[in-house]
């Protein structure tokens, strides 16, 4: 898996996001994490090939069946699709 991390001050949440390199919306999720200081784990998917592919994409099936992006994770239990400023700023305060 081709996972990058974006250290943060904050490290009270395990985050992961899944995202595409050319998505406008992951872009401003990842910008608005960066900003709230949040250290965080991500992926592009779609600069994925073969098995890590297939395994991201099964992954963000299960998370969020409509396989939209930006697909957050909080904690291995909390889901956050598309760009949600103050759903974000809620659950990672």
């Amino acid at each position: 898996m081709t996972v990058k991390h974006a250290e943060g001050a904050n490290k009270k949440n395990d985050v992961f996001l899944y995202a595409l390199s050319t998505c406008v919306w992951c872009k401003k999720t990842r910008a608005f994490l960066e900003e709230l200081g949040i250290d965080y784990h991500y992926e592009y998917v779609d600069l994925l090939t073969g098995d890590e592919r297939e395994k991201s994409l099964s992954a963000i099936e299960t998370l969020n069946p409509q396989g939209g992006f930006p697909t957050m994770v909080i904690n291995k239990t909390k889901v956050i699709v598309g760009f949600k400023p103050e759903e974000i700023s809620e659950i990672l305060k």
